[in-house]
């Protein structure tokens, strides 16, 4: 039997922290200059079409969170629509292998941001890997010593990374007509709409985080007034907030510039207006808001492994305790370390992409089946579905002709998940 959950109440603030802490982690900064790579002028647009997807679908997650609270989250409502079977099984452990994508993406940019602070340090000598493995090693380690820590650190780094952010657009905004980049944002500029969806959602990872709300979801005040708040007013303001972003990126710095500092970009593009303290501030801010997103996601990767598992949907190896947490924190870490050293930033953007935006479609199938004990409404979680199940092929196609291992990659992943579960549950049959 599951244990019950003590925790206290969490408000309306707290439950929008909990989904901005979750967006704004790592994404903006490891995504955004792969969306102006591949959108140009138009990567404000690319942003706003990856957030209409995220928007629709938070309505099946409002319904699904309302009446099935749980800390399985996500986990709970594909169980809840598809039965505990092979195909929910598939989809619940790609969920998991999804999170430690994630990982890997905040991880690489960490590394990515890390060795700008040679300025400061003056050491040349360290590689970005070495940064990469050392946080992912280290942020292991904290989330096996206290939970609270991880907590703390997530409450704090929300804090500061949504100040520095702010500061950086309202400064970004001041006399940004009069950058001699600002033309960039004309149409003419613009790549092919087909591009520039497909932009859209290589870097729709940045967005994911928002499905945070559904594991806390018990554990809201007055849910029926709350979560649908928290989802709607959190994914706004970070949709707002991320073309605000971008407009500043493109607006001040020149394409050129970009390429050559697609890895930091942000960083870079606080140079013009505020020298290099600019580019110091965000790349400190940089490295606490990964940071921050990989203790938050080894948390909550390895309690979907524990509930999975919990759920029969894999071994009851992975519902064991190592030194007091689920020992998929272990496994995730070793994944991680694998992922982050092996794959570039475009294919392990274009696999965590794939792969959310395939659960997302399994989710607003879900509400759509489940419409009526729900109380949803069929054709807004209809059009959720078919928006994310069409962006989901736009990208497959777009990408293919573009970095072709960046989506052999996910695909293989998927199978992999399928094909592991229908396994694993004739073996269990057995």
């Amino acid at each position: 039997m599951k244990e019950q959950s003590t925790s206290p109440k969490i408000g309306l603030l707290s439950a929008i922290s909990i989904s901005i802490g979750g967006m704004v982690g790592g994404g903006i900064f490891a995504v955004l200059g792969l969306a102006v790579f591949l959108a140009k002028g138009a990567t404000p647009v690319a942003f706003l079409f990856a957030g209409i997807i995220a928007l629709s679908t938070t309505y099946a997650y409002i319904k699904l969170s309302i009446s099935y609270p749980d800390d399985g989250g996500t986990v709970r409502f594909i169980n809840e629509g598809f039965g505990i079977n092979v195909l929910s099984g598939g989809i619940n452990n790609l969920l998991w292998v999804s999170y430690i994508i994630m990982l890997a993406l905040y991880a690489t940019a960490f590394g990515s941001y890390a060795p700008n602070l040679y300025s400061i340090t003056g050491d040349t000598t360290i590689d970005g890997h070495i940064y990469t493995s050392l946080i992912i090693v280290v942020s292991t380690l904290i989330n096996y010593y206290s939970i609270k820590i991880v907590g703390e650190i997530e409450s704090a780094a929300v804090v500061i990374k949504l100040i520095i952010l702010v500061a950086f657009v309202i400064i970004g905004f001041i006399g940004i007509k009069s950058n001699v980049n600002f033309s960039q944002l004309d149409p003419s500029n613009w790549e092919s709409p087909i591009k520039v969806i497909a932009g859209g959602m290589v870097i729709f990872v940045a967005y994911e985080g928002f499905e945070l709300i559904a594991n806390s979801s018990k554990d809201i005040k007055n849910p029926k007034r709350n979560i649908p708040l928290a989802y709607l007013i959190s994914v706004i303001f970070v949709v707002l907030l991320y073309i605000a972003i971008s407009i500043v990126t493109v607006g001040t710095l020149a394409f050129s510039d970009i390429a050559k500092a697609q890895d930091y970009v942000l960083a870079e593009a606080a140079k013009p207006k505020l020298g290099q303290m600019g580019f110091t501030i965000i790349t400190i801010a940089a490295l606490i808001s990964t940071f921050s997103a990989i203790n938050a996601t080894l948390l909550g990767g390895s309690r979907v492994n524990y509930t999975v598992a919990e759920d029969d949907e894999l071994p009851s190896y992975f519902a064991k305790q190592f030194h007091g947490k689920p020992i998929g924190l272990a496994i995730i870490m070793i994944a991680t370390l694998v992922i982050a050293n092996t794959m570039n930033l475009d294919s392990i953007s274009t696999s965590g992409s794939i792969g959310f935006l395939l659960i997302f479609a399994a989710v607003n199938w879900v509400a759509i089946k489940k419409s009526k004990e729900i109380n949803g409404n069929k054709i807004i979680s209809s059009i959720a579905f078919i928006l994310t199940s069409l962006a989901l092929v736009v990208l497959i196609i777009q990408q293919s002709s573009s970095n072709l291992t960046g989506v052999l990659i996910p695909l293989g992943i998927i199978v992999f998940c399928f094909i592991g579960e229908m396994i694993y549950k004739k073996t269990e049959r057995k």
